[in-house]
């Protein structure tokens, strides 16, 4: 019999709340552990403090979400290379087996022109950790759509040890969710839950609540021999009380549980 994926609950998802709601939440949820959103909140970047949390709450943190996002730029350093040893350095002081990282944004030149080889680099120092590279998807404004990143917004036309596959920046990208997964092949470290509609932009909805295969793709994870953790990683910003809030992430866990339980015609 195999062991059950752990299904996490990101600090993203409880945003504007703080990293340490994170934690209460997951806590009181049932979630197996976090994954941590490093931002400018100072617990996110604190392996004390969070240490402190996991203790406290009996929550384990499993991920590191590396600052990569825009207004993470000068989180640690400005230099993406010193970031991202920072975020290793976190998940291996946390004993959290993944960070996440995204692929470069296209003004980061010499970050990207060595990111293959730089990212090989830091595995090799941090042995216990997967640096799994997280699929984009293209920004829509004004009516035009461009690829802010190099060499693109999905990393397995570049190719990568690890890979975490998001189902909103599918849908985003108007991707195949499975057939990405199916590239992604036993590099396929880490899922982020959350769906979305298709209409060209990052929701990251209550899995269940958008045109997404979430279902089928946490069913397939068995027979892919999966062996990382899911995260919820939903937006629930909108929420008009705390009450809402976790009523959004009680039903994403309840998701997530209902179907990597599930046969699927991988693992029948």
């Amino acid at each position: 019999m195999t062991s059950r994926v752990p299904v996490l609950l990101s600090s993203s998802s409880v945003f504007p709340e703080r990293t340490a709601a994170a934690f209460q939440l997951a806590a009181a949820l049932g979630y197996d552990g976090v994954e941590v959103m490093v931002w400018t909140d100072a617990v996110s970047q604190d392996a004390g403090a969070l240490r402190g949390l996991a203790k406290h709450y009996g929550v384990p943190v499993l991920s590191v979400h590396a600052p990569c996002l825009l207004v993470t730029q000068r989180v640690w350093s400005p230099d993406p290379w010193e970031r991202l040893r920072r975020a290793a350095e976190l998940a291996d002081t946390l004993e959290a087996p993944t960070v996440v990282v995204h692929p470069p944004f296209s003004w980061q030149r010499d970050y990207a022109r060595n990111f293959a080889d730089g990212l090989g680099t830091v595995a090799d120092r941090f042995g216990g950790v997967r640096f799994a590279v997280e699929n984009m998807y293209p920004v829509r404004m004004a009516g035009r759509q461009f690829v802010p990143y190099v060499p693109g917004w999905d990393p397995t036309e570049v190719g990568y040890p690890s890979y975490t596959l998001d189902l909103s920046h599918c849908a985003a990208s108007h991707a195949d969710p499975l057939a990405m997964a199916d590239r992604m092949g036993a590099g396929l470290a880490h899922v982020h839950l959350g769906d979305g509609t298709g209409e060209g932009r990052d929701e990251h909805l209550v899995p269940g609540r958008g045109s997404q295969p979430c279902a089928e793709l946490l069913r397939s994870l068995a027979g892919r021999g999966f062996t990382g953790s899911v995260a919820v990683e939903v937006t629930t910003r909108g929420a008009k009380s705390r009450a809402v809030r976790e009523a959004d992430l009680r039903e994403s866990l309840a998701f997530a549980r209902a179907h990597l339980t599930a046969p699927s015609p991988l693992n029948a």
